[in-house]
């Protein structure tokens, strides 16, 4: 709880090696004493949010550094000529090799390959198997701590069978390393995981930010949300064939959680717009039972939606998201520690109020 008296939440979503910007934004958020209270998180948004609140909060950061500092191990080394071209060769480089040998404590390549496995086996569904980031979040996260710390953890995995968005809550059940793995699990890279007789896939193939699962949940309290978007809508114009790939995934993951913001946001105002029409209705005509069905849906809380995105770089192309160079990683962590703290240093944010409409969003990044 913050000093003001409202819920902190946290909402991790998608983006592979773009994850170690929500690592540096975090950090920000840990130095100005704004530890979240609920975790929300998707795909890489899921581990990070695992080792957040699998671990004690003088170890938090730590735990994130060690994890990034892993996955990173394969190409330590920077770029040994200098200009964007360059650079672009070495991004492109590390991501090459990320998929050519897996990476440290997190995936290695499948041997033999999955067409070489007989069909309906788990071998035969992922080119990587990931039993490394199993042994790495035993390593990392106490479970136990995820289970009955005081941080709530909320993860997004797709049903491989129904097709649908499932969260699995450390608010109504016990998480594992299964669950988090669950949500990361992005095919065909990566094998599907199997909980409870149901598999599972990274949530991101249906929706990269858990937005909407915080604003149906949450309970009647004000809260402020920190959104660490690392797919940004806009950008430049395309240059080359290569440009285009970049640019067509960013709108892809963008738009996504563009909608998903945006539908949450009017269903939050909407029914605090409800709740301001019953209180004017005299009370004897509120508690008749048409309108019970409307007092079920108003929202008197009050929310504030704080988002910061990361913000591509000249050098980077549409492989962003699988290059784990030291060298990548770093800068990532640096981005996310710097904007999240020029984001609370903002006015706006320093000076916001309750906010009148049931909620406010601060696009400050």
């Amino acid at each position: 709880m913050s000093p003001t008296g409202e819920r902190c939440v946290l909402l991790l979503q998608g983006g592979g090696a773009l994850g170690a910007y929500q690592a540096g934004a975090f950090e920000a958020l840990e130095g100005a004493a704004h530890a979240p209270d609920w975790i929300a998180g998707i795909s890489i948004g899921a581990i990070n949010g695992a080792l957040i609140a699998g671990n004690r909060p003088e170890n938090r950061v730590a735990r994130l550094r060690a994890f990034w500092e892993r996955v990173s191990a394969t190409l330590p080394a920077a770029p040994l000529v200098p200009g964007e071209d360059a650079r672009a060769v070495f991004n492109e480089t590390s991501a090459f090799m990320a998929l050519a040998f897996g990476l440290p404590g997190f995936f290695t390549p499948r041997l033999p390959p999955p067409a070489l496995w007989p069909a309906g086996t788990r071998q035969a569904l992922s080119w990587y198997d990931t039993e490394p980031l199993r042994r790495t979040l035993e390593e990392l996260v106490d479970f136990d701590l995820v289970n009955d710390g005081p941080i709530r953890l909320s993860l997004g995995a797709v049903n491989v069978r129904s097709g649908e968005l499932h969260y699995f809550d450390s608010a109504s059940e016990n998480l594992g390393p299964e669950h988090v793995m669950a949500s990361a699990a992005l095919p065909p890279a990566f094998p599907p995981v199997e909980i409870a007789g149901e598999a599972y896939w990274d949530g991101g193939i249906l929706s990269n930010t858990p937005v909407t699962w915080v604003f149906e949940q949450a309970p009647e309290e004000d809260m402020h949300i920190f959104q660490i978007d690392l797919w940004n809508a806009e950008g430049p114009m395309p240059r080359t064939i290569f440009d285009v790939d970049e640019r067509t995934k960013d709108i892809r993951f963008a738009s996504r959680s563009q909608l998903a913001d945006r539908l949450a946001c009017e269903g939050q105002a909407m029914r605090h717009r409800i709740g301001r029409l019953l209180d004017l209705l005299p009370a004897e005509i509120a508690a008749r039972p048409e309108f019970a069905e409307f007092a079920a849906l108003r929202r008197d809380r009050a929310l504030t939606l704080l988002r910061i995105a990361y913000r591509r770089k000249e050098h980077q192309t549409s492989s962003k998201d699988f290059d784990f160079s030291r060298t990548s990683v770093g800068e990532h962590w640096r981005a996310g520690l710097e904007d999240m703290q020029r984001a609370l240093r903002d006015p706006r944010w320093r000076g916001r109020g309750r906010p009148r409409q049931g909620i406010a969003v601060l696009d400050l990044i």
